[in-house]
């Protein structure tokens, strides 16, 4: 295997990162041995890992899809990870070249890679921030990204909820988005279920206190954190339901869920 590249100042190649794994479970180059070393094993006892990564990506273009058909014009693509076609960008602007997208994520590789392939991209604003950190993002949203909360916004929270810790009060930070949020905006989001095989739940072991530490949470915790917000159909269930018929399950169960801001 070729040498991999020298890390980003600030970055540790040494602790796996979601985003890098991600990266690499879509057939990318821009990640290190110990991100692929999580992909590996999780590759090992589900050999569809990979199948499930691209259900997410299309679950993540198509609930673009879905706000823009709805008319919505901004979208905040969080944790939204190494650029990758198809794109949040690429399905908002089939509809509107006009629209706005916030592409935010918290790790440093992400950021320099989006603002390599994307930033000159009319109306993409690639930022470093943390979602973990609502009021300050949601101001730099205003500020940076051109985002105008009076009007409705597509807020992607797309594998994303697990890797935010309890303490890390994931139900708050929703909440103060949906404050923020007009009414006719959309949520979409995954999150890992603990329906998910203990065999990947092992596999996924040794990220604690790095990127790519998981909290796996059961469908009536995930419903609790989206209060106030309106459920639509086919509600909250495996993303395969989400894409279409006959799609295969998976040992790893990401739910999803399209919610509505009224």
């Amino acid at each position: 295997m070729a040498e991999d590249r020298p890390a980003p100042e600030g970055v540790d190649p040494t602790r796996p990162s979601s985003a890098r794994v991600i990266d690499y479970l879509l057939g990318g180059k821009d990640n290190y041995e110990a991100d692929r070393l999580v992909g590996d094993r999780m590759l090992a006892v589900a050999p569809e890992t990979r199948t499930q990564a691209w259900f997410s990506r299309q679950f993540l273009t198509g609930a673009a899809t879905f706000a823009a058909e709805a008319g919505v014009r901004q979208f905040i693509d969080i944790g939204a990870g190494i650029p990758t076609s198809p794109s949040v960008h690429e399905a908002a602007k089939k509809f509107d070249t006009s629209a706005v997208i916030a592409s935010v994520d918290y790790d440093p590789v992400v950021f320099a890679h989006a603002n390599a392939m994307v930033a000159g991209v009319p109306g993409v604003t690639p930022m470093l921030a943390d979602f973990r950190t609502p009021d300050e993002l949601i101001e730099r949203l205003r500020a940076e990204a051109s985002i105008d909360f009076r009007e409705p916004v597509a807020l992607l929270v797309v594998g994303v909820l697990h890797f935010i810790m309890d303490d890390e009060r994931p139900a708050e930070i929703i909440a103060r988005f949906r404050e923020v949020m007009a009414p006719g905006s959309y949520l979409a989001f995954t999150h890992g279920s603990v329906e998910t095989h203990d065999d990947f739940v092992a596999a996924a072991t040794g990220t604690n206190g790095t990127m790519a530490e998981c909290r796996w949470r059961s469908k009536s915790e995930i419903e609790a954190m989206m209060a106030g917000f309106e459920v639509l159909d086919p509600g909250i269930v495996p993303i395969q339901e989400w894409l279409g018929d006959d799609l295969p399950a998976t040992r790893l169960v990401l739910l999803g869920g399209i919610l509505r801001r009224g």
